[in-house]
Protein backbone atom coordinates (compact mmCIF):
# COMPACT_ATOMS: atom_id res chain seq x y z
CA UNK A 1 0.00 0.00 0.00
CA UNK A 2 1.37 3.82 -0.70
CA UNK A 3 1.35 6.21 1.82
CA UNK A 4 -1.63 8.14 -1.13
CA UNK A 5 -4.86 6.74 0.26
CA UNK A 6 -6.89 4.69 -1.72
CA UNK A 7 -3.99 3.72 -4.16
CA UNK A 8 -2.76 0.06 -4.18
CA UNK A 9 0.23 -0.50 -5.82
CA UNK A 10 1.51 -4.11 -7.36
CA UNK A 11 5.07 -4.48 -8.71
CA UNK A 12 5.43 -4.26 -12.60
CA UNK A 13 1.66 -2.65 -12.64
CA UNK A 14 -0.42 0.72 -12.44
CA UNK A 15 -1.48 1.66 -9.40
CA UNK A 16 -4.81 0.60 -8.97
CA UNK A 17 -6.94 2.93 -7.08
CA UNK A 18 -9.53 1.91 -5.00
CA UNK A 19 -13.23 3.51 -3.68
CA UNK A 20 -13.91 4.33 -0.38
CA UNK A 21 -17.09 4.25 1.32
CA UNK A 22 -19.19 7.25 2.51
CA UNK A 23 -17.41 6.26 6.12
CA UNK A 24 -13.94 6.63 5.08
CA UNK A 25 -13.25 10.00 6.70
CA UNK A 26 -15.25 8.29 10.00
CA UNK A 27 -12.95 5.61 10.01
CA UNK A 28 -9.32 7.49 10.03
CA UNK A 29 -10.47 9.71 12.35
CA UNK A 30 -11.78 6.44 14.72
CA UNK A 31 -7.43 5.30 13.83
CA UNK A 32 -9.10 2.12 11.72
CA UNK A 33 -6.26 0.05 9.95
CA UNK A 34 -6.84 0.40 6.49
CA UNK A 35 -6.63 -2.12 4.13
CA UNK A 36 -7.69 -3.18 0.01
CA UNK A 37 -10.68 -5.31 -0.21
CA UNK A 38 -12.51 -6.05 -2.73
CA UNK A 39 -11.44 -3.13 -5.16
CA UNK A 40 -12.48 -0.80 -2.01
CA UNK A 41 -10.49 0.58 1.08
CA UNK A 42 -11.75 -0.91 4.20
CA UNK A 43 -11.05 -0.95 8.13
CA UNK A 44 -9.34 -4.29 9.48
CA UNK A 45 -10.03 -3.47 13.04
CA UNK A 46 -9.38 -0.13 14.85
CA UNK A 47 -7.26 -1.50 17.74
CA UNK A 48 -8.03 -5.02 18.42
CA UNK A 49 -9.72 -7.79 16.73
CA UNK A 50 -10.95 -9.65 19.96
CA UNK A 51 -12.15 -6.86 21.65
CA UNK A 52 -14.55 -6.11 18.70
CA UNK A 53 -15.37 -9.54 18.69
CA UNK A 54 -16.27 -9.38 22.35
CA UNK A 55 -18.18 -6.69 22.22
CA UNK A 56 -20.14 -7.71 19.62
CA UNK A 57 -20.53 -11.06 21.24
CA UNK A 58 -21.30 -9.55 24.57
CA UNK A 59 -23.05 -5.96 24.03
CA UNK A 60 -23.31 -3.95 20.27
CA UNK A 61 -20.75 -3.39 17.65
CA UNK A 62 -21.15 -1.78 14.43
CA UNK A 63 -19.78 -2.56 10.66
CA UNK A 64 -19.55 -0.22 7.65
CA UNK A 65 -20.92 -2.52 4.93
CA UNK A 66 -21.66 -0.28 2.64
CA UNK A 67 -18.89 -1.94 0.18
CA UNK A 68 -21.54 -4.20 -0.76
CA UNK A 69 -23.76 -4.32 -3.53
CA UNK A 70 -26.57 -2.31 -3.55
CA UNK A 71 -28.81 -3.08 -6.17
CA UNK A 72 -32.30 -1.91 -6.78
CA UNK A 73 -34.86 -4.22 -9.30
CA UNK A 74 -37.94 -3.07 -9.99
CA UNK A 75 -41.00 -3.75 -12.53
CA UNK A 76 -43.83 -5.72 -13.31
CA UNK A 77 -41.47 -8.92 -14.36
CA UNK A 78 -38.94 -8.25 -11.39
CA UNK A 79 -39.93 -11.17 -9.47
CA UNK A 80 -39.77 -13.44 -12.41
CA UNK A 81 -36.67 -12.10 -13.59
CA UNK A 82 -35.13 -12.70 -9.27
CA UNK A 83 -37.37 -15.81 -9.22
CA UNK A 84 -35.27 -17.29 -12.39
CA UNK A 85 -31.81 -16.36 -11.32
CA UNK A 86 -32.01 -17.21 -7.95
CA UNK A 87 -32.97 -20.07 -5.60
CA UNK A 88 -35.18 -18.18 -3.86
CA UNK A 89 -38.76 -17.72 -5.65
CA UNK A 90 -39.04 -14.03 -5.79
CA UNK A 91 -42.67 -14.22 -6.75
CA UNK A 92 -44.02 -15.70 -2.78
CA UNK A 93 -42.14 -13.14 -1.35
CA UNK A 94 -44.28 -10.55 0.06
CA UNK A 95 -43.50 -6.86 1.12
CA UNK A 96 -40.98 -6.57 4.17
CA UNK A 97 -39.47 -9.62 3.64
CA UNK A 98 -35.96 -10.57 3.06
CA UNK A 99 -34.15 -13.97 1.93
CA UNK A 100 -31.51 -14.94 1.88
CA UNK A 101 -30.11 -16.71 -1.42
CA UNK A 102 -27.79 -17.89 -4.00
CA UNK A 103 -27.44 -17.06 -7.94
CA UNK A 104 -25.80 -19.97 -9.82
CA UNK A 105 -24.78 -20.78 -12.77
CA UNK A 106 -25.98 -23.72 -15.15
CA UNK A 107 -23.66 -26.45 -13.28
CA UNK A 108 -25.79 -25.14 -9.69
CA UNK A 109 -22.22 -23.90 -8.82
CA UNK A 110 -22.48 -20.50 -6.28
CA UNK A 111 -21.72 -17.57 -8.23
CA UNK A 112 -22.60 -15.59 -4.98
CA UNK A 113 -25.14 -15.51 -2.09
CA UNK A 114 -27.10 -12.55 -1.06
CA UNK A 115 -29.78 -10.98 0.72
CA UNK A 116 -33.04 -9.87 -1.32
CA UNK A 117 -35.53 -7.74 0.48
CA UNK A 118 -38.92 -7.04 -1.14
CA UNK A 119 -39.46 -3.24 -0.41
CA UNK A 120 -42.79 -1.68 -2.24
CA UNK A 121 -46.32 -2.36 -0.06
CA UNK A 122 -47.97 -4.95 -2.09
CA UNK A 123 -50.92 -4.72 -4.00
CA UNK A 124 -51.08 -1.06 -4.98
CA UNK A 125 -50.79 0.17 -8.85
CA UNK A 126 -46.97 0.55 -7.79
CA UNK A 127 -44.66 -2.04 -9.44
CA UNK A 128 -42.75 -4.62 -7.29
CA UNK A 129 -39.39 -3.40 -5.99
CA UNK A 130 -36.42 -5.29 -4.57
CA UNK A 131 -33.56 -4.61 -2.62
CA UNK A 132 -30.66 -6.79 -3.45
CA UNK A 133 -27.20 -6.54 -1.98
CA UNK A 134 -24.39 -8.99 -3.29
CA UNK A 135 -20.83 -9.14 -1.90
CA UNK A 136 -18.82 -6.71 -2.87
CA UNK A 137 -16.26 -8.70 -5.34
CA UNK A 138 -19.41 -10.03 -7.12
CA UNK A 139 -21.51 -7.15 -7.33
CA UNK A 140 -20.70 -6.20 -11.34
CA UNK A 141 -20.97 -9.51 -12.23
CA UNK A 142 -24.61 -9.86 -10.33
CA UNK A 143 -25.96 -6.78 -11.67
CA UNK A 144 -24.61 -7.90 -15.29
CA UNK A 145 -26.62 -10.66 -15.41
CA UNK A 146 -29.53 -9.13 -13.72
CA UNK A 147 -29.53 -6.25 -16.75
CA UNK A 148 -28.96 -9.33 -19.09
CA UNK A 149 -32.19 -11.60 -18.33
CA UNK A 150 -34.60 -8.25 -17.57
CA UNK A 151 -37.49 -7.36 -19.49
CA UNK A 152 -38.24 -3.85 -20.87
CA UNK A 153 -40.42 -2.80 -18.11
CA UNK A 154 -38.13 -3.82 -15.01
CA UNK A 155 -35.24 -1.60 -13.90
CA UNK A 156 -31.83 -2.48 -12.20
CA UNK A 157 -30.18 0.12 -10.35
CA UNK A 158 -26.61 0.52 -8.49
CA UNK A 159 -27.23 3.05 -5.51
CA UNK A 160 -23.36 2.44 -3.56
CA UNK A 161 -22.45 6.25 -4.40
CA UNK A 162 -26.27 7.78 -2.95
CA UNK A 163 -26.45 4.52 -0.19
CA UNK A 164 -24.33 3.80 2.73
CA UNK A 165 -25.53 1.00 5.08
CA UNK A 166 -24.45 0.00 8.52
CA UNK A 167 -24.82 -2.86 10.34
CA UNK A 168 -25.12 -2.94 14.07
CA UNK A 169 -24.99 -6.48 15.87
CA UNK A 170 -25.11 -7.37 19.17
CA UNK A 171 -27.32 -8.84 22.35
CA UNK A 172 -27.88 -5.20 23.19
CA UNK A 173 -28.45 -3.73 19.22
CA UNK A 174 -31.79 -3.51 19.71
CA UNK A 175 -32.15 -1.22 22.56
CA UNK A 176 -29.22 0.68 21.25
CA UNK A 177 -31.21 1.67 18.10
CA UNK A 178 -34.26 2.55 20.10
CA UNK A 179 -32.46 4.60 22.21
CA UNK A 180 -30.72 6.65 19.71
CA UNK A 181 -33.45 6.74 17.34
CA UNK A 182 -36.67 6.42 19.16
CA UNK A 183 -37.88 3.86 16.64
CA UNK A 184 -39.61 0.53 18.35
CA UNK A 185 -37.65 -2.53 16.48
CA UNK A 186 -39.75 -5.09 18.43
CA UNK A 187 -42.55 -5.78 15.94
CA UNK A 188 -39.57 -6.38 12.95
CA UNK A 189 -38.93 -9.99 12.80
CA UNK A 190 -36.02 -11.91 11.76
CA UNK A 191 -35.75 -11.32 7.89
CA UNK A 192 -38.06 -8.43 7.81
CA UNK A 193 -37.52 -4.97 6.89
CA UNK A 194 -39.33 -2.00 7.14
CA UNK A 195 -38.60 2.13 6.89
CA UNK A 196 -38.37 4.19 9.89
CA UNK A 197 -39.00 7.87 10.26
CA UNK A 198 -35.41 9.70 10.01
CA UNK A 199 -35.35 11.26 11.99
CA UNK A 200 -38.57 9.83 13.64
CA UNK A 201 -41.33 11.56 14.16
CA UNK A 202 -43.65 11.54 17.21
CA UNK A 203 -45.61 8.88 18.50
CA UNK A 204 -44.21 6.18 15.57
CA UNK A 205 -44.12 2.82 17.04
CA UNK A 206 -43.51 0.35 13.80
CA UNK A 207 -41.72 1.27 10.39
CA UNK A 208 -43.88 2.44 7.76
CA UNK A 209 -43.30 0.38 4.15
CA UNK A 210 -42.89 2.74 1.30
CA UNK A 211 -43.76 2.29 -2.25
CA UNK A 212 -40.95 3.83 -3.89
CA UNK A 213 -37.48 1.77 -3.58
CA UNK A 214 -34.34 3.71 -2.14
CA UNK A 215 -32.45 6.13 -3.17
CA UNK A 216 -35.43 8.49 -2.73
CA UNK A 217 -37.71 7.51 0.89
CA UNK A 218 -34.11 7.91 2.64
CA UNK A 219 -34.22 11.39 2.50
CA UNK A 220 -37.08 10.83 5.27
CA UNK A 221 -36.26 7.53 5.97
CA UNK A 222 -33.90 4.83 6.88
CA UNK A 223 -34.75 0.94 5.51
CA UNK A 224 -33.92 -1.15 8.51
CA UNK A 225 -33.57 -4.67 8.07
CA UNK A 226 -33.06 -7.52 10.31
CA UNK A 227 -30.24 -10.55 9.39
CA UNK A 228 -26.83 -9.89 10.08
CA UNK A 229 -23.76 -12.02 9.64
CA UNK A 230 -22.89 -12.19 12.99
CA UNK A 231 -25.25 -14.56 14.94
CA UNK A 232 -26.15 -12.42 17.07
CA UNK A 233 -29.28 -10.30 17.05
CA UNK A 234 -28.49 -7.19 14.73
CA UNK A 235 -29.67 -4.92 12.16
CA UNK A 236 -28.71 -3.08 8.98
CA UNK A 237 -29.43 0.41 8.38
CA UNK A 238 -29.56 1.99 4.67
CA UNK A 239 -29.33 5.74 5.05
CA UNK A 240 -28.42 8.39 2.33
CA UNK A 241 -24.45 8.62 2.16
CA UNK A 242 -24.84 12.01 3.41
CA UNK A 243 -25.62 11.07 6.51
CA UNK A 244 -23.82 8.09 7.62
CA UNK A 245 -20.94 10.04 9.06
CA UNK A 246 -23.39 11.52 11.71
CA UNK A 247 -25.15 8.57 12.06
CA UNK A 248 -22.06 6.51 13.27
CA UNK A 249 -20.88 9.15 15.58
CA UNK A 250 -24.72 8.90 17.33
CA UNK A 251 -24.06 4.69 17.73
CA UNK A 252 -20.44 5.56 18.97
CA UNK A 253 -22.11 7.95 21.44
CA UNK A 254 -24.51 5.68 22.27
CA UNK A 255 -22.14 2.57 23.35
CA UNK A 256 -21.35 0.75 20.25
CA UNK A 257 -18.06 -0.37 19.02
CA UNK A 258 -16.93 0.52 15.80
CA UNK A 259 -15.95 -3.11 14.38
CA UNK A 260 -13.67 -3.99 11.49
CA UNK A 261 -12.84 -6.65 8.88
CA UNK A 262 -11.36 -8.86 11.24
CA UNK A 263 -14.18 -9.29 13.64
CA UNK A 264 -16.47 -9.45 10.92
CA UNK A 265 -14.38 -12.80 9.70
CA UNK A 266 -14.23 -14.29 13.12
CA UNK A 267 -17.82 -13.63 14.03
CA UNK A 268 -19.38 -15.29 11.72
CA UNK A 269 -16.54 -18.33 10.83
CA UNK A 270 -17.45 -18.97 14.80
CA UNK A 271 -21.72 -19.17 13.11
CA UNK A 272 -20.25 -21.32 10.20
CA UNK A 273 -21.56 -19.21 7.65
CA UNK A 274 -20.46 -18.86 4.05
CA UNK A 275 -17.39 -16.35 3.13
CA UNK A 276 -17.53 -15.59 -1.06
CA UNK A 277 -14.61 -16.19 -2.22
CA UNK A 278 -13.50 -18.40 -0.18
CA UNK A 279 -16.02 -21.18 0.74
CA UNK A 280 -17.16 -20.83 -2.39
CA UNK A 281 -16.12 -19.52 -5.79
CA UNK A 282 -17.95 -20.76 -8.71
CA UNK A 283 -17.08 -24.12 -7.56
CA UNK A 284 -19.56 -25.63 -4.68
CA UNK A 285 -23.22 -26.20 -5.34
CA UNK A 286 -25.38 -25.09 -2.16
CA UNK A 287 -26.14 -28.90 -1.55
CA UNK A 288 -22.09 -29.28 -0.97
CA UNK A 289 -22.07 -26.48 0.82
CA UNK A 290 -24.62 -27.51 3.45
CA UNK A 291 -26.64 -24.61 2.42
CA UNK A 292 -30.14 -26.51 0.76
CA UNK A 293 -32.94 -25.19 3.42
CA UNK A 294 -31.92 -22.08 1.45
CA UNK A 295 -32.72 -23.47 -2.47
CA UNK A 296 -36.11 -23.73 -3.60
CA UNK A 297 -37.30 -25.98 -5.81
CA UNK A 298 -40.57 -25.18 -6.12
CA UNK A 299 -40.31 -22.82 -9.46
CA UNK A 300 -37.51 -22.89 -12.73
CA UNK A 301 -33.93 -21.08 -11.84
CA UNK A 302 -30.93 -21.65 -13.53
CA UNK A 303 -28.83 -24.47 -12.10
CA UNK A 304 -32.20 -26.66 -11.04
CA UNK A 305 -31.67 -29.20 -13.17
CA UNK A 306 -28.08 -29.67 -12.03
CA UNK A 307 -29.04 -29.74 -8.56
CA UNK A 308 -31.70 -32.02 -8.93
CA UNK A 309 -29.34 -34.38 -10.97
CA UNK A 310 -27.09 -34.29 -7.77
CA UNK A 311 -29.61 -34.88 -5.23
CA UNK A 312 -29.99 -37.96 -7.00
CA UNK A 313 -26.69 -39.20 -7.45
CA UNK A 314 -25.28 -37.72 -3.74
CA UNK A 315 -22.41 -34.81 -3.35
CA UNK A 316 -18.69 -35.71 -3.85
CA UNK A 317 -18.08 -33.28 -0.90
CA UNK A 318 -19.59 -31.96 2.25
CA UNK A 319 -18.66 -28.77 3.59
CA UNK A 320 -17.86 -29.76 7.57
CA UNK A 321 -16.49 -28.03 10.51
CA UNK A 322 -13.08 -28.77 12.05
CA UNK A 323 -12.20 -27.63 15.61
CA UNK A 324 -8.31 -28.19 16.13
CA UNK A 325 -7.40 -29.64 19.22
CA UNK A 326 -3.99 -28.15 19.69
CA UNK A 327 -5.06 -24.02 20.91
CA UNK A 328 -1.76 -23.28 19.31
CA UNK A 329 -2.47 -24.24 15.72
CA UNK A 330 -4.18 -21.87 13.40
CA UNK A 331 -5.84 -22.89 10.50
CA UNK A 332 -5.84 -21.16 7.09
CA UNK A 333 -7.44 -20.96 3.76
CA UNK A 334 -6.37 -23.33 1.08
CA UNK A 335 -4.17 -25.83 3.52
CA UNK A 336 -4.84 -29.32 3.31
CA UNK A 337 -6.58 -31.60 5.49
CA UNK A 338 -5.58 -35.14 5.81
CA UNK A 339 -7.14 -38.47 6.32
CA UNK A 340 -3.78 -40.45 8.09
CA UNK A 341 -1.62 -39.83 4.95
CA UNK A 342 -4.13 -39.58 2.65
CA UNK A 343 -5.56 -36.05 1.22
CA UNK A 344 -9.40 -35.53 2.32
CA UNK A 345 -9.75 -31.82 1.36
CA UNK A 346 -8.74 -28.38 1.56
CA UNK A 347 -9.78 -25.88 4.37
CA UNK A 348 -11.49 -22.86 2.80
CA UNK A 349 -11.86 -20.61 5.85
CA UNK A 350 -10.08 -21.18 8.98
CA UNK A 351 -8.79 -18.96 12.19
CA UNK A 352 -8.64 -18.38 15.66
CA UNK A 353 -11.83 -18.18 18.00
CA UNK A 354 -11.75 -15.77 20.62
CA UNK A 355 -14.53 -16.90 22.25
CA UNK A 356 -13.79 -21.06 21.89
CA UNK A 357 -9.95 -20.20 22.50
CA UNK A 358 -8.93 -22.65 19.75
CA UNK A 359 -8.58 -22.69 16.24
CA UNK A 360 -11.64 -23.59 13.76
CA UNK A 361 -12.17 -23.98 10.12
CA UNK A 362 -14.77 -24.90 7.14
CA UNK A 363 -13.52 -27.41 4.87
CA UNK A 364 -14.62 -29.86 2.41
CA UNK A 365 -14.18 -33.32 2.76
CA UNK A 366 -15.27 -36.55 0.85
CA UNK A 367 -18.82 -37.57 2.69
CA UNK A 368 -17.57 -40.70 4.44
CA UNK A 369 -15.44 -38.51 6.18
CA UNK A 370 -17.92 -35.79 7.06
CA UNK A 371 -19.51 -37.61 10.07
CA UNK A 372 -19.22 -35.51 13.49
CA UNK A 373 -16.43 -36.89 15.26
CA UNK A 374 -14.37 -38.10 12.65
CA UNK A 375 -10.74 -37.56 13.04
CA UNK A 376 -8.27 -35.46 10.19
CA UNK A 377 -5.19 -33.19 10.52
CA UNK A 378 -4.51 -30.44 9.25
CA UNK A 379 -1.22 -29.37 7.60
CA UNK A 380 -0.36 -25.89 8.85
CA UNK A 381 3.25 -25.30 7.09
CA UNK A 382 4.47 -28.79 7.18
CA UNK A 383 2.88 -29.37 10.76
CA UNK A 384 0.43 -31.64 11.40
CA UNK A 385 -2.36 -30.50 13.63
CA UNK A 386 -5.27 -32.90 14.87
CA UNK A 387 -8.44 -32.02 13.95
CA UNK A 388 -12.23 -33.14 14.59
CA UNK A 389 -14.71 -32.82 12.23
CA UNK A 390 -17.72 -31.13 14.65
CA UNK A 391 -21.50 -29.81 13.82
CA UNK A 392 -21.80 -25.86 12.90
CA UNK A 393 -22.20 -23.61 14.16
CA UNK A 394 -19.19 -23.63 16.15
CA UNK A 395 -20.90 -21.66 18.30
CA UNK A 396 -24.64 -21.95 19.01
CA UNK A 397 -26.97 -18.68 20.28
CA UNK A 398 -30.06 -18.74 22.22
CA UNK A 399 -30.91 -15.37 19.91
CA UNK A 400 -33.24 -15.75 17.33
CA UNK A 401 -31.85 -13.92 14.07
Amino acid sequence: MTEAPGVLETPGAAPVRLRQTPLDAFHRRHHGQMVPFAGWEMPLHYGSIVDEHRAVRTSVGFFDVSHMGILSVRGATAPALLSRRLTANASQIVAGQCRYAFLLDAFGEIIDDLILTRVDEGGGEAPPAFVVVPNAARAAKVRNLLQEHRRPDTTVGWHNDAVAILAVQGPESRALLERSFGWSLRGLSPFHAGYFAWPPTAGETVGRLLDDPFPGPLAKHALVSRTGYTGELGYELFMESATADAIAERLVAGGARPCGLGARDTLRLEKGYLLSGQDFHEDRTPLEAGQDRFVEFDHNFVGREALEKQKAVGVPAHLVGLALTDPTAIPRHGQAVLAGDQPAGTVTSGGFSPTLQHGIALAYVAVPLSSAGTALTVDIRGRRAAALVVPLPFVPSGRPN
